[in-house]
C-alpha cells in the first residue's frame, strides 16, 4: 500500500489533479488559503499555494516546447512567475486564481526568451533574411515615401512574401509586439498590422487571456467596442473584415481599438493592486 500511495503523489503534478498540497491543509479551499495567506505571510502557507498550483506553470511551460530552450529551464522560470502571482494576488477582488496568474507567468516565460535573444534556434538563413528585410524595409520606405509592402520587400529582396512573413516574425520571436508592425494596404489611410496579414491572434495581449477580467471590462463597453473586441480577439477576425461589418473604414477600427485596449490596460493594472 506504500509503494502505490507513493506513486500517486508522484503521478498528481501530471495527473494535474485539483489538489496537490499537504494533507495538512486538505480541508481548506485555495480562496481560503489565500485569505490566510494574505494576513499571515508564512512561506509554510505560500509553498503550500505554490504546490497547489503547479499544474498552471507545467501547462504554460508545455506552450512553449521545441523553441530553442529547454523544458526544464522555462519550467523553472513559469515556476517563479507562479510565485509572483500568489504574492500579487488579491482574493478579495473576486478574480479566479489561474486566469490572474496566466498573464503573469507567460509574461515571465516570454521575458526570458526576449533575454535569450538569438539563442533560440532560429536557422541562420532565417537570421540573415532578417537583417535583409530590416535594410530593405528602411531603404524601400524613402524610395517609395511610404510604409513597403510585403510584396515590395519580396520583389526587391527577390523572394517569396512567405520567406519576408517568416524572417520578420522571427526578428521579433516572443516579443510583445512582434506582430505589431504596420504595412501599406493599398492607399495611405490603410496601415495594417502584420497581425492582419496572417490572420493570427494578437499574442502581446496577454490580458486577453483573463477571462474573469475581460467579461467585467466588456460590461463597461458600448455596443461598438465591445463588438471590435470580440470580433478581434475571440473570433480572430481581422482589422479589415470588422470595419467591412461596421461600415467604417480600418484605419477607423485601428483607432478604435488602439483606444479600448488603453483603457483596459488602464483597468486592469488598477486590479492588480
Amino acid at each position: 500500500m506504500g509503494d502505490v500511495a507513493q506513486k500517486k503523489a508522484k503521478s498528481s503534478k501530471s495527473s494535474q489533479k485539483p489538489y496537490a498540497g499537504s494533507a495538512k491543509y486538505k480541508d481548506i479551499t485555495d480562496k481560503e488559503l489565500f485569505l490566510i495567506y494574505s494576513e499571515n505571510k508564512a512561506i509554510e502557507l505560500r509553498n503550500e499555494l505554490v504546490k497547489r498550483h503547479l499544474y498552471i506553470a507545467e501547462i504554460l511551460s508545455k506552450k512553449f516546447l521545441n523553441k530553442g530552450i529547454e523544458y526544464e529551464d522555462i519550467y523553472q522560470v513559469a515556476s517563479l512567475g507562479l510565485i509572483f502571482a500568489i504574492e500579487r494576488f488579491d482574493v478579495s477582488k473576486g478574480f479566479e486564481f489561474s486566469s490572474f496568474a496566466t498573464p503573469t507567468i507567460i509574461g515571465e516565460i516570454k521575458k526570458y526568451f526576449r533575454d535569450k535573444g538569438w539563442s533560440i534556434r532560429v536557422p541562420r538563413r532565417i537570421q540573415e533574411l532578417s537583417k535583409k528585410v530590416n535594410t530593405a524595409k528602411s531603404y524601400l520606405q524613402q524610395e517609395l515615401h511610404r510604409v513597403p509592402k510585403i510584396e515590395d520587400i519580396a520583389k526587391y529582396l527577390d523572394c517569396t512574401e512567405e520567406e519576408v512573413l517568416e524572417a520578420i516574425e522571427a526578428s521579433h520571436v516572443y516579443k510583445p509586439k512582434s506582430l505589431d508592425l504596420s504595412y501599406d494596404n493599398e492607399g495611405d489611410d490603410k496601415d495594417i498590422l502584420l497581425l492582419d496579414l496572417v490572420g493570427d491572434e494578437d499574442k502581446s495581449f496577454n490580458m486577453i487571456e483573463n477571462k474573469d477580467f475581460i467579461e467585467n471590462a466588456l460590461s463597461k463597453l458600448n455596443e461598438i467596442e465591445t463588438k471590435i473586441i470580440k470580433d478581434r480577439f475571440f473570433k480572430n477576425k481581422t482589422q479589415m473584415h470588422v470595419a467591412n461589418d461596421l461600415g467604417v473604414s480600418q484605419m477607423t477600427v485601428s483607432r478604435m481599438e488602439k483606444k479600448i485596449l488603453a483603457k483596459l490596460k488602464k483597468d486592469y493594472e488598477k486590479s492588480l493592486y
